[in-house]
């Protein structure tokens, strides 16, 4: 007879030594009572067929939390001097001019200032005599004339000249180039208007001589102005 006690206690007591599942409700009152426990809870995928709640998690208080890395944030300006540099440009080597160069730009930019000057007196010249020719009138036209192939000669020599030394100077080359270029052509075209110009006796041409007259001077007007304006 207490040998089938005995027995029916200790199948009594096996239910209760074995663990049972943990649920979120379980698991929530053992975080009330039990003073072991430590955060943050994990979350740990289990297969939980045999449970009442069926498949799913199951919370578990007792993992230990994830240790995580901390993230090194630089400041603003440090992040900048991480980077990688701007690439940077040669600095343009200064061109040292001679000076000789030097007093043949003055010399160059003081006898342009005649120019418009001159031409303004030609054309009124050369318009007269269209309607009424005089001596006189002959005369003063030939005398600016002259004067305009002397500033030209002048400023033709001078201006080669320094466009020859200043070929390796890369600032400006293109505007000195073309302003050069530009006389040359208006070089060309006094001469041809010298070659037209009609004599004493009525000989030559006179409308060619007028019109490659101001074609020449509107190109060298042009070039004048164009280096003023890019100066």
């Amino acid at each position: 007879m207490r040998e089938r006690v005995r027995l029916g206690i200790l199948v009594l007591a096996i239910p209760a030594l074995l663990p049972r599942p943990a649920i979120a409700q379980d698991a929530q009152a053992a975080a009330h009572e039990s003073p072991d426990v430590i955060a943050p809870a994990a979350l740990v995928p289990q297969d939980t067929n045999g449970y009442v709640t069926g498949p799913g998690w199951r919370v578990d208080f007792m993992a230990r939390p994830v240790a995580v890395a901390p993230v090194l944030a630089l400041p603003l300006g440090l992040t900048a001097l991480a980077q990688d540099p701007a690439p940077q440009h040669p600095r343009p080597v200064a061109f040292e001019y001679s000076d000789a160069y030097q007093k043949r730009r003055k010399i160059h930019v003081y006898a342009s200032f005649a120019m418009v000057p001159l031409f303004i007196t030609q054309f009124a010249l050369g318009n007269s005599l269209y309607t009424n020719s005089t001596d006189s009138k002959r005369t003063a036209h030939a005398i600016v004339g002259s004067g305009i192939g002397v500033l030209f000669g002048i400023n033709t020599v001078t201006g080669v000249w320094n466009l020859w030394e200043g070929r390796k100077n890369p600032t400006g080359r293109a505007r000195r180039f073309t302003h050069g270029i530009m006389m040359l052509g208006a070089d060309a075209g006094f001469v041809a208007t010298a070659l037209l110009a009609p004599g004493d006796d009525g000989s030559g041409n006179k409308t060619a001589h007028r019109a490659v007259a101001l074609t020449s001077i509107g190109v060298a007007t042009a070039s004048y102005v164009f280096m003023l304006l890019t100066r």
